[in-house]
Order: C-alpha cells, then sequence, then structure tokens
C-alpha cells in the first residue's frame, strides 16, 4: 500500500523546506552539468557517442557526479537529484505531496539552466538527448526505463531508507552511484538510460529536441514508484517497541 502524505503549503515556508529545494536545484544542476558534459566532450573527442570508450566514459562520469552530487544534497534535501527517486519515496511516505512538487520544479530548473549553460560555453554544440537506437520499439524502450529505474530506486531503499541496512550505512550515494554507471553500460546502447527525467529533460528543452520523450517520464515513474511500493511493503521491517508504563517509566 502507498503511504502517501500530501503535505501543505506552509512548507514554502519553512526554512528548512526552502534550503532542501535550494539543495536539489544546484545539486542537480552540478550532476547535469557533468553528466551532460561529459556526453558532449566524449561525442567531440571520439567523432560520435556509439563507440563503448565513450559509452564507458558517459556511465563512469555518471557515477562519480551522482555519489558525490547525492551525498553532498544528503543532509539537506535527501539528494534526490531525480523526479524518479521523489516519486519512489513519496508512495513510501518519506516526503509529502507539496514537497516532492517543489522538488520537481527546483530539478528541472538546475537541469535546464546546466544544459543551456552548456550549450553557450561549447560554441552551441548540441546537448545530446535521450532517445531510442535503431531497431528499439517505444515498448521495448519504456521496459527498459522502467527496468533500470526500479533498480537504482530498489537501490536508494535497500542502501539508504532501509532502517536495517546495517553495514551498508554511509556508503549508499557511492553504491548508488555504481548502479547509475552500470545500468548506463547496460541500456545506454539501447533506450539512453535515463532514469531521470530530469537528466532528460534539460538537453530536450536546450535543443528542443522532443523526440520520444515521453518514455523518459512515463517509465522512469513507473520504476520509481513500483520500487518505492515494492521495497516498502514488502523488505523493510519495522519494530515497533510497546512505551513504558507509569509504574516503568523511571
Amino acid at each position: 500500500m502507498a503511504k502517501i502524505a500530501l503535505g501543505s503549503r506552509q512548507e514554502a515556508s519553512q526554512p528548512d523546506c526552502v534550503r532542501a529545494v535550494l539543495a536539489e536545484l544546484v545539486c542537480t544542476f552540478l550532476f547535469v552539468f557533468a553528466g551532460v558534459g561529459a556526453a558532449m566532450a566524449t561525442g567531440t573527442l571520439n567523432g560520435g557517442s556509439n563507440s563503448i570508450v565513450a559509452l564507458t566514459a558517459v556511465a563512469i562520469a555518471h557515477a562519480l557526479v551522482v555519489a558525490v552530487m547525492i551525498s553532498a544534497g544528503l543532509a539537506t534535501s535527501g539528494g534526490h537529484l531525480n523526479p524518479a527517486v521523489t516519486i519512489g519515496l513519496l508512495v513510501g511516505g518519506h516526503i509529502t505531496v507539496f514537497r516532492s512538487i517543489l522538488y520537481w520544479i527546483a530539478q528541472l530548473i538546475g537541469s535546464s539552466f546546466a544544459c543551456v549553460l552548456l550549450k553557450y560555453l561549447t560554441g552551441g554544440l548540441e546537448t545530446p538527448i535521450h532517445n531510442l537506437s535503431n531497431g528499439v520499439s517505444s515498448l521495448q524502450g519504456l521496459i527498459m526505463e522502467i527496468v533500470l529505474t526500479f533498480s537504482l530506486l530498489f537501490s536508494v531503499y535497500a542502501t539508504m531508507v532501509d532502517p536495517k541496512k546495517g553495514k551498508l550505512d554511509g556508503l549508499g550515494p557511492m553504491l548508488v552511484g555504481f548502479v547509475v554507471g552500470a545500468n548506463i553500460l547496460a541500456g545506454g546502447p539501447y533506450s539512453g538510460a535515463s532514469m531521470n527525467p530530469a537528466r532528460s529533460f534539460g538537453p530536450a528543452l536546450a535543443s528542443w529536441d522532443w523526440s520520444n520523450h515521453w518514455i523518459y517520464w512515463v517509465g522512469p515513474l513507473v520504476g520509481g514508484a513500483l520500487a518505492g511500493l515494492v521495497y516498502e511493503n514488502i523488505f523493510i521491517i519495522r519494530t515497533h517497541e510497546p512505551l513504558p508504563r507509569d509504574d516503568e517509566a523511571f
């Protein structure tokens, strides 16, 4: 069952919420700037972005910057960087609907600004969009994005949200970064392995190319929500100790 909390507009005026939203904007901007910048650089240096060298370089860049930016935003906003992560935590009751909307807006603004700036700094180079490879149907790409994002959110829950993560405590950002890198290697040649609507939105906006863009919203959001529901309701075990009686309180 989903554990959704609506929240209220009053959250927007709370200092911790303001800081969290700003952290999402800044961290998403830095993440997308490095990730998209790496994709643009490998395309330029290798004369194309389809080689295994380019794919590996992009995967490593994303793995590194995701791990660091999650760590940077963890104490302030949770380091989501991704509407799919936000919705995955929303269905588990870890963030309110109202704050989720603010996070989404911040993530999209951060991604858009990063891509527009990259286009300017590189003399007008196109920001490469996520799109399906030749021979990959819309359904195949959609399922690929659902599975890859499910993997990402399952890892987020297992390494950072689950109260019984044990020895993994503190390693979450790095391990999630590893999953992002591995998923790019696995799915990059087919769907682009977005796993993140904000990461896809910025390049599409800067290049004004919306080809198959809906896949990179529907797939990650469905995969993220499913992972949140599955992990929260099946794998997280919360024990509740009874409160002491008055004669035991001392």
